[in-house]
C-alpha cells in the first residue's frame, strides 16, 4: 500500500507543476480556460454551491482589479 500512496503523492506533484508552469507562462490560455470553466456555473438557476465555486474560478475583472489581464510581467 505505501507505493501505492508514493504513487499519489507524486502524481499530484506533477499536476500542480504543470498548471504553475501553465499560470505562469501561458497566462492567455488560463485565463480563458478559466473563463470557460466559471460561465456555466454562473448561471441562472444553478444551485448556490455550484455559484460560489464559479465566482471561486473566475478570474479578476481587469477592470476591477486594475491590470491588464495578462503576465505580472509589468509590476
Amino acid at each position: 500500500m505505501p507505493i501505492v500512496l508514493q504513487y499519489a503523492v507524486i502524481a499530484l506533484l506533477v499536476v500542480f507543476s504543470a498548471a504553475f508552469v501553465w499560470r505562469t507562462r501561458f497566462p492567455a490560455s488560463w485565463r480563458r480556460t478559466r473563463v470557460a470553466l466559471a460561465i456555466p456555473l454562473l448561471r441562472e438557476g444553478r444551485p448556490a454551491w455550484m455559484r460560489s465555486l464559479g465566482r471561486w474560478i473566475a478570474p479578476a475583472s481587469a477592470l476591477a482589479s486594475g491590470e491588464c489581464g495578462g503576465c505580472d510581467s509589468c509590476k
